[in-house]
């Protein structure tokens, strides 16, 4: 790759031409490399590498990633990484976890509390939920099927992806509701569930890091979930904190329903349960 620079000097030094060799030949290792880790991969000092950051005309480390990365061909999940390990810093598992609960105020702060109860007694009311979940989302899928199930509540998977999913439509009835999860657009399988919605008469939610989504994509009931920006690596965080949240404000409303099923469950386990 032919990289260009705000200011690519005439001379330089050997430190700042073995740097410069390392991010021509190791573009894609560079962009994910902090101050510290290239330092340590070329046996030059911390300060040396910002003097070539300064003399190539960028202000810091972090701009000199973003020149670099504007001329590379990174698309997708590794771009979205990137953006968000685009620092000079370290990554910390404090500054995720920070960062998760700002993803989680900023969830809190786009509810619409009214949807929220509105998805409670729907799935109250409904005769059986149906969840379609894919790649990512599977397991989200998968928690709120095993929490409400846990709860007497009737849940079920829609097949994944493809053609099966409409094997799995045939199945719903106009009682039943389907939850989906379409966060930043909506899949091809999305637009299948909602098409049906028309001639069967279900109802939908959908958990969405949309704030704006088309007449034509939304579903009965849009509860919004944020999972960072759209060139970030998306988390998983706040989405699975409202599955919980929306199992526990159902189980609510149910009273001692919810306890006496849970208490039947665990006493069942007692029972039948090998010895360990």
């Amino acid at each position: 790759m032919t990289l260009q620079l705000p200011n690519m000097p005439e001379q330089i030094t050997k430190s700042e031409a073995k740097i410069l060799d390392y991010i021509l030949n190791n573009t894609d290792e560079f962009l994910f490399s902090s101050i510290g880790a290239v330092s340590s991969r070329l046996g030059v000092s911390g300060p040396t590498i910002s003097r070539f950051v300064r003399h190539v005309g960028c202000e810091d480390y972090k701009e000199l990633k973003r020149y670099v990365a504007a001329q590379n061909s990174l698309e997708g999940p590794a771009a979205k990484m990137l953006e968000t390990l685009s620092s000079d810093r370290e990554f910390t598992v404090e500054s995720w976890v920070l960062r998760q609960q700002m993803y989680l105020q900023k969830t809190l702060e786009g509810l619409d509390k009214d949807e929220f109860q509105k998805a409670v007694l729907s799935i109250l009311n409904s005769h059986r939920v149906f969840i379609h979940a894919k790649s990512a989302s599977a397991s989200l899928g998968q928690l709120l099927m095993f929490r409400l199930r846990r709860i007497g509540i009737e849940a079920q998977l829609l097949p994944s992806g493809g053609s099966e999913v409409l094997e799995g439509l045939a199945h719903v009835k106009e009682d039943d509701i389907v939850i989906m999860f379409s966060f930043s657009k909506i899949s091809k399988e999305g637009r299948m569930i909602l098409k049906h919605q028309k001639a069967t008469g279900y109802r939908t939610i959908a958990f969405c890091s949309r704030v704006f989504v088309p007449e034509e994509e939304q579903a009965d009931i849009q509860l919004f979930v944020y999972r960072g920006e759209p060139m970030e690596y998306h988390s998983m965080s706040a989405p699975a904190a409202m599955v919980d949240a929306l199992v526990v404000a159902v189980s609510e409303q149910m009273g001692s329903e919810a306890v006496k099923r849970l208490s039947d469950l665990h006493k069942m386990k007692k029972t039948y349960a090998p010895d360990r």
